[in-house]
């Protein structure tokens, strides 16, 4: 008998957990209320921070609460643009300015916009990362849906009522840098979890890795592996409908709309 394969102890040990204790707090956009469906509500960016383990500034935004003497704080994507002092209106009424959060039926075919939801209220579930932003398709307003052209190329269609900020991701160009040596490696990766540095399974010893041993580093069978095999044995291509490079153009959904 070998040993775990770390993808088995990846889903037990608690040493793989996300390092959190420095972190500033999940990203979300306003709870959706009723200042939000009618009209618009005002709020001031206090702080724009840095998020340990985030590769874009988080933005603290302060709104004063509707319904008691107090003030509410939330943690906005920081969009290219924004600074310290100026006011972000939230809702349907809200002016198209970047860093205002407006609702996809209120935004223009071409508009540049991130941070979106996926269902109305969920606070924000596309385009969150650096340099990253969805760009507003068509409108098909007989079936209340929008489709989306997200960062990955791919098209997505989402209610029409779904909320936005409009706006890119600040922190672009963050990969441009090649980060040159493993020491800052290191310190990219300790404070997010442990994942770095991975070391490959041809590389390793037979009792570690199924992909392990021989006098030259091969697999020695296929690499790819069907999804019903045990745990230990289900390295390389998991249940892979094709392999290889994808050659030639995609001609399905990037030329259709």
């Amino acid at each position: 008998m070998g040993k775990y394969v770390q993808a088995q102890r990846k889903g037990k040990s608690p040493i793989f957990k996300s390092h959190v204790r420095t972190r500033k707090g999940a990203v979300k956009l306003r709870s959706l209320d009723y200042a939000e469906k009618q009209g618009y509500i005002r709020g001031v960016v206090k702080e724009i921070m840095h998020d340990p383990g985030r590769g874009a500034p988080v933005a603290k935004v302060q709104f004063l609460n509707a319904y008691r003497y107090q003030r509410d704080t939330e943690l906005f994507v920081c969009t290219e643009g924004m600074y310290t002092g100026q006011f972000i209106y939230c809702g349907k009424k809200a002016t198209l300015t970047v860093g205002n959060v407006l609702p996809l039926n209120q935004v223009p075919e071409g508009t540049i916009v991130c941070n979106i939801e996926t269902k109305q209220g969920d606070r924000g579930a596309f385009a969150r990362c650096s340099g990253t932003f969805a760009i507003v398709v068509t409108h098909d307003e007989d079936k209340g849906t929008t489709r989306l052209r997200l960062p990955s190329g791919g098209k997505k269609t989402v209610p029409s009522t779904v909320r936005a900020q409009i706006g890119i991701v600040a922190g672009g160009g963050r990969t441009d840098k090649p980060l040159l040596m493993a020491g800052r490696a290191y310190h990219k990766y300790a404070v997010k979890r442990n994942c770095w540095p991975k070391i490959r399974g041809v590389a390793k010893n037979p009792v570690e890795h199924p992909h392990g041993g021989g006098n030259h580093q091969h697999i020695g069978m296929p690499s790819t592996v069907a999804m019903d095999r045990p745990s230990g044995r289900k390295v390389g291509l998991i249940g892979a409908r094709r392999t290889g490079r994808l050659r030639g153009v995609k001609k399905t959904a990037q030329d259709k709309d």
